[in-house]
């Protein structure tokens, strides 16, 4: 699957989920075990040195392991035993002492966690690169008017700014919700072969607390081996923001068809080009994040069946994360990485907006006739007057403007100056100015927070 890679998974994102970085992050921990034992006196510190100077993912036949793996259950037991054999070549003593006391699924689990630190800290960076590009972009075009739509049809003036501060807003909270979540995940997993660090005896939270300090995470108040919400937590907080970033995708996807024309993806040599068609240019980083939004909830599904573990060490549920967690992480990444390269240099164009908004000839300010109107002979009599007026429009394919001065109820309130002031759709976006002007407060405020 790595030709895909570039177009599905480009993003800091993926480098931490390499094979290399699932070995280092496992030996990561059997060099912070050692440490953290002997720092309590479990071990004999003459054992430190062997182990952390082996624990190096240079140092291990990746081959061995994947196929040994086959017969193990998982890479732990296959790679402590590569381990172990590089450290009994430089002190068969010191070799005693690795993986004391922990089991497989502690150096795989927090080996994971370590994984998960940097793919958070990556995607809050992202994160905050997108952000800034909306509230750039949404600035820039809080005055620039383009038709609404509902149901997919039109439906009263709204700004391109306003388009884009909504997914602004989104997004602004998914971030609070990533800076809020890993204090939730990254924390340590260590407990034995049951969950209770019984070959530890009484010093088992004694070595937790030196272990956790030792690869700088949190002290869980107990293991959580068959327990997976941390690890779905994190799967559904990206499938959620998939579906952020996949909402804006479809819209401007859908803003970019021939017939629409309002906004395009940026320009370069051969990009959203046709194998056929030299015309063509179509809207490929939309593809790739409505490809990310596609498998993602398939992705989170499968994180959500593995919680049903069984007893205090499970089959089938947890190894299944295995690839799954990575595989949407990674996925995500690459959407996200799309969406900010569009959002900064995508292309607006205003004049082809202002055309769509006249493209019906006064019908998308059908309801600012009709509150007008409703002021004189209420509510109800004014929506059915002007709608009636709206089906002749259509009908006869006249402008509405004309068939509203020629109608005697409406010229009776309503002048022709008035008439053509309400139909001038920069004069409908309500209150779009101002809710732009909020998010993008709260997008400068949220950035500004230490």
């Amino acid at each position: 699957m790595s030709l895909l890679t570039p177009m599905m998974r480009t993003s800091p994102l993926t480098a931490w989920f390499s094979d290399a970085q699932r070995v280092q992050g496992m030996l990561d921990f059997e060099a912070a075990l050692v440490r953290a034992q002997a720092a309590c006196g479990i071990v004999p510190q003459f054992a430190v040195a062997p182990v952390v100077n082996a624990c190096r993912h240079s140092q291990i036949d990746f081959s061995a392991l994947g196929q040994a793996a086959t017969r193990a259950g998982n890479l732990a037991i296959p790679l402590v035993k590569q381990l172990t054999a590089c450290v009994n070549a430089a002190d068969p003593q010191a070799a005693r002492y690795v993986h004391w006391g922990a089991t497989s699924q502690d150096a795989i689990d927090s080996g994971l966690v370590l994984q998960l630190r940097g793919a958070l800290a990556e995607t809050d960076l992202l994160l905050q690169r997108l952000t800034a590009e909306f509230a750039l972009q949404a600035q820039r075009h809080q005055h620039t008017v383009m038709p609404g739509r509902t149901w997919m049809q039109h439906a009263l003036p709204v700004t391109f700014g306003l388009k884009l501060a909504g997914t602004l807003d989104a997004l602004l909270r998914w971030q609070l919700r990533l800076r809020e979540m890993r204090a939730r995940v990254l924390v340590l997993q260590f407990g034995g072969a049951a969950g209770t660090l019984d070959a530890l005896k009484g010093r088992g939270p004694e070595v937790a607390g030196q272990l956790a300090t030792e690869l700088g995470l949190a002290l869980p108040d107990a293991p959580w081996h068959s327990q997976r919400d941390r690890l779905l937590e994190v799967g559904a907080w990206y499938a959620g923001v998939c579906g952020t970033l996949g909402k804006f995708a479809n819209d401007f996807s859908l803003l970019m068809q021939t017939e629409v024309a309002e906004v395009a993806e940026p320009v370069g040599e051969g990009r959203g080009g046709s194998s056929t068609m030299p015309h063509k240019r179509n809207p490929i980083a939309c593809a790739a994040i409505l490809t990310a939004a596609q498998r993602t909830p398939g992705l989170v599904a499968c994180l959500y069946a593995g919680q049903i573990q069984q007893h205090e060490r499970a089959l089938g549920g947890w190894q299944a994360e295995w690839e799954t967690l990575p595989e949407l992480i990674t996925l995500v990444g690459g959407a996200l990485q799309q969406s900010v390269d569009l959002v900064r240099d995508m292309q607006v164009f205003p004049q082809k907006m202002r055309a769509d908004l006249d493209m019906t000839h006064g019908l998308i300010m059908a309801e600012a006739v009709t509150l007008a109107l409703a002021e004189f002979i209420g509510k109800a009599d004014a929506h059915h007057r002007v709608e009636a007026l709206c089906r002749q429009a259509i009908d006869q394919s006249r402008p509405l403007l004309a068939l509203l001065e020629s109608d005697p109820l409406v010229n009776q309130h309503l002048s022709a100056s008035r008439l053509t002031q309400l139909l001038d759709p920069t004069t409908a976006t309500g209150s779009a100015e101002i809710f732009v002007r909020q998010v993008v407060a709260r997008y400068k405020e949220q950035r500004d927070e230490p």
